[in-house]
């Protein structure tokens, strides 16, 4: 994946991540987009929907790959985002929707995959986002989920990697989220509860977000089993990298029956 072609290349988080000028961090994001990749399509999903899809740089590399699935739909929230999607890979059969048209009776158990990258780190209120995630799986699908991995060894590299990045002027790395020395120690030791409190921004529109300091995905993945079962666990760069010295983590899932779930 050391190149992509051109309309997939054009997307503004394929220059920020894949094709990044930092080898490094241009690496990382390649083997993270190779490992979902290969998860996705060991299951040879139908109808794939890319919750969160960006700039479709994923959803266009699983559509382009020999199981193409009938159905690939990407869903965002930025009309912006959503037309240059649509600009650049609507002719490849691909289809870009707002997040909220979602809730349109078409979109309801209608997919058997549905993807999640790199969104939930950032999201405030979690369970209402898996509700809707399980309302457009149907029974028998999988749900593929890709967090960072912030706490232990890998979050002291991540933010040396990010400075330099941010002195070179690279990537959006102009400044990291400050950690003091005593929340540095708790998520390097971090368990499967929130360690730190976490920041929490607002956009132009009023929304709440996140941004990665004090993420924890083992926190993460404890909600994500209240409703669906945690099928695997499989980390980037290097699948046999335990979680702790991974970049990244890629959590599949699948629906839990009706009677054996939590409803948050």
């Amino acid at each position: 994946m050391s190149g992509l072609p051109g309309p997939i290349g054009d997307g503004y988080y394929a220059k920020k991540q894949i094709l990044c000028r930092d080898r490094l961090i241009a690496w990382s994001h390649r083997r993270r987009f190779a490992a979902g990749l290969a998860l996705a399509r060991r299951l040879r999903p139908r109808h794939v929907l890319d919750y969160g899809c960006g700039d479709g740089t994923f959803l266009a590399l699983l559509a382009a790959g020999e199981a193409r699935p009938a159905t690939a739909v990407g869903a965002e929230l930025d009309p912006a985002v959503i037309d240059d999607c649509r600009r650049r890979l609507g002719g490849r059969g691909l289809r870009f929707v707002a997040i909220g048209d979602l809730d349109a009776p078409e979109h309801r158990a209608a997919y058997d995959l549905v993807v999640c990258m790199e969104v939930l780190e950032h999201v405030v209120d979690v369970p209402p986002l898996l509700r809707t995630l399980d309302d457009l799986l149907t029974r028998s699908g999988h749900l593929l989920l890709s967090v960072p991995v912030e706490t232990g060894a890998a979050l002291v590299v991540k933010q040396a990697v990010r400075r330099v990045a941010g002195w070179r002027g690279i990537g959006d790395y102009p400044g990291t989220s400050p950690y003091t020395w005593r929340e540095s120690l708790r998520a390097v030791f971090a368990g499967d509860t929130p360690h730190i409190a976490r920041p929490v921004y607002a956009d132009e529109g009023g929304g709440r977000f996140h941004d990665h300091k004090g993420f924890n995905w083992r926190v993460l993945r404890r909600t994500i089993a209240e409703r669906f079962e945690v099928e695997a666990t499989v980390t980037s760069p290097f699948t046999a990298l335990p979680p702790s010295l991974a970049t990244q983590v890629w959590l599949l899932a699948r629906p839990r029956p009706a009677g054996a779930r939590e409803r948050a």
